[in-house]
């Protein structure tokens, strides 16, 4: 007699960026929120429109979902079993891209490598989402010298190249020198 095998539901990595701007009075500034309507807007026509109400809304932080990259998803494989050699993704990169994010993605589209935003390593550690320790989770927090729109960050595993494991484009976060940028990047295995 054959063994009937119930078929699992899939899994996923899930992710999630926060960012806030400290101001050099110690403030947090207001960033904007893109709601459904705002994000289909900037992913198909790159109209980053700050419309309260109608297209998001403003807050201390911005929190927007992560894109895991088909290499992300390569060399998240390897790391569990070690059958490659990628190293640890403990680096995180912004950079001023409006070009949707893509599965196929192996880079940011215009990294910052000045301002003091230049690509760092994370302080890196798990936390808990909904089981202890099942999120993995890296902060960096620079120290802004100059001006810049942000609009696009990403995860990697290298200080100059590396694997590209997550990026995500959002609406301008504007920075100048004195802010302080942070971005806390999670990336959590979930059941699909």
């Amino acid at each position: 007699m054959k063994q009937k095998h119930q078929e699992q539901a899939g899994a996923g990595i899930m992710g999630e960026i926060t960012a806030q701007v400290t101001g050099k009075d110690g403030k947090l500034k207001r960033l904007f929120n893109l709601n459904w309507l705002g994000k289909k807007l900037l992913q198909w026509f790159g109209l980053d429109l700050k419309i309260p109400f109608l297209l998001g809304f403003y807050d201390n932080q911005m929190v927007i979902k992560n894109l895991v990259t088909n290499a992300g998803f390569a060399g998240v494989a390897s790391r569990i079993n070690g059958a490659g050699t990628e190293a640890a993704f403990t680096y995180l990169a912004v950079g001023i891209g409006t070009t949707g994010a893509a599965a196929g993605d192996t880079a940011l589209e215009s990294e910052i490598v000045d301002s003091g935003l230049e690509r760092a390593a994370a302080t890196c550690t798990r936390v808990t989402t909904t089981q202890t320790n099942d999120t993995a989770q890296l902060l960096k927090s620079w120290s802004v010298t100059g001006t810049k729109a942000v609009t696009e960050c990403g995860a990697l595993n290298d200080a100059t190249t590396g694997v590209l494991l997550g990026r995500q484009v959002f609406s301008a976060i504007n920075v100048v020198s004195g802010d302080s940028l942070q971005i806390t990047y999670k990336f959590k295995v979930a059941t699909a």
